[in-house]
């Protein structure tokens, strides 16, 4: 799940984090972020997922992708790793932590 401008800052974006996976797009502080969590969960519980990846920006309103991918890591009932990787305005990327 990634915040719908990390790609524009992110230069490597499709490379590092793209190629290969599925992918959600959100703007936590535009859309319904309820939404995303119910729309999220559905897909844990038809796809027995084993983690799940959110990319954010170092902003404050991009915090809520990380809380609706948490909200829907819970509503589904499962157990399983949540990496969250902030990305910089100016491109950097400053690193990953596992919830």
């Amino acid at each position: 799940m990634t915040a719908d401008c990390v790609p524009f800052a992110y230069a490597d974006y499709h490379k590092d984090y793209l190629k290969g996976r599925p992918i959600a797009v959100a703007c936590p502080k535009l859309d319904n972020l309820q939404f995303y969590v119910e729309k999220l969960t559905e897909m844990i519980k038809l796809n027995n997922f084993s983690s799940i990846e959110v990319l954010v920006m170092e902003v404050p309103c991009c915090n809520g992708l990380t809380q609706a991918a948490l909200m829907a890591r819970t509503n589904s009932e499962m157990n399983f790793p949540i990496k969250v990787t902030t990305i910089g305005v100016r491109g950097e990327n400053f690193g990953t932590k596992e919830m």
